[in-house]
């Protein structure tokens, strides 16, 4: 226990800097914008005068760095600024980013269960016909784009014309799962689908891997030999130690998820940050891209570190990571 507190510990003293760190990527880059901040806000017919009192108002005309400590102030106060609109973003983003990780993580759950059943029967029938069908599924998942697979399973299951129409086509009005949780999954089901199968693939052959290096060891083969029964083994031993790789892999892949659920999301029309960053692009407000770009590193920041806490408990002998 004394070394997950010690990892947490580093974690918790590192996760400021990087956080500093990508917010000071992430403004530096949306600086160079080309695009006029005051002109955005009152359009383009408004006069030099208002342009200029709105820069003034706004401190557009400061130095980067003072504006970049103008910033950094809000942002520990929680405070993401506002849009040209003068909505406050961290409105917008409370509004959207738990959609999107809710997304993100049925998703994940999805491509984890596939992947622990699919790799682990993989390995124990290693070589043999499950294996060979197996290798082929994880294969075929991994180069699958999850874009593609979300555009077939529209043409597929949903309500176009030559689709089953069992799911939406397009999610127009988001449904919490606490006000209707049949709408929830039906609304939800394409998306996350679309996200878990390319997971699902490269988790698959991960989790295949680690468990046949697991069967090979000594002690797999001691622990049967004195009578222990193999699926005790398996569950207790075996299982347990081969997750210590896939976890490794995870955290990485949720930011694959995280990042995939932006392009799902404006293909199944979900107001999540998706539409969200794609509203800033297109109107050229820097400060809504800004605030998502760095609430998601934020959260993948704080997730890797989960994903390492949980690496200590499924093997606490780790010192560092």
């Amino acid at each position: 226990m004394s070394n997950l507190f010690r990892l947490l510990g580093r974690r918790l003293l590192a996760m400021p800097v990087m956080v500093l760190g990508v917010t000071l990527l992430v403004f530096f880059v949306m600086s160079l914008s080309t695009a006029d901040p005051a002109r955005l806000a009152l359009g383009e017919s408004a006069s030099l005068e208002a342009l200029e009192a709105y820069r003034v108002a706004n401190g557009l005309d400061d130095p980067v760095l003072v504006r970049l400590g103008r910033y950094l102030a809000m942002l520990v106060q929680g405070d993401l600024g506002q849009s040209f609109t003068g909505v406050p973003i961290t409105q917008m983003v409370a509004e959207s980013f738990p959609i999107t990780l809710q997304l993100t993580f049925i998703g994940l759950i999805i491509a984890v269960v596939f992947a622990l059943v699919l790799g682990v029967v993989a390995a124990l029938y290693r070589d043999q016909w499950p294996d060979q069908v197996i290798r082929v599924l994880s294969i075929a998942g991994l180069a699958t784009p999850s874009f593609w697979l979300a555009l077939l399973l529209i043409q597929a299951f949903s309500t176009v014309p030559g689709g089953t129409g069992t799911f939406p086509a397009l999610v127009n009005d988001w449904i919490p799962f606490s006000q209707d949780p049949a709408g929830y999954v039906n609304q939800i089901a394409l998306p996350a689908i679309s996200l878990a199968i390319p997971v699902a693939g490269s988790l698959t052959r991960v989790v295949r891997t680690a468990m046949v290096e697991e069967l090979d060891k000594d002690y797999v083969r001691t622990a049967i030999g004195a009578g222990i029964p193999k699926p005790v083994v398996i569950a207790r031993n075996v299982l347990r130690n081969a997750l210590i790789t896939p976890l490794t892999v995870l955290g990485l892949r949720v930011g694959y998820l995280m990042g995939g659920a932006v392009v799902i999301e404006m293909i199944f029309n979900i107001k999540g940050m998706g539409q969200l960053i794609f509203q800033g692009i297109t109107r050229n407000d820097v400060n809504i891209v800004q605030g998502v770009t760095i609430t998601v590193a934020i959260a993948f920041i704080v997730i890797n570190l989960v994903v390492d806490l949980l690496y200590v408990l499924v093997n606490p002998r780790i010192r560092s990571i």
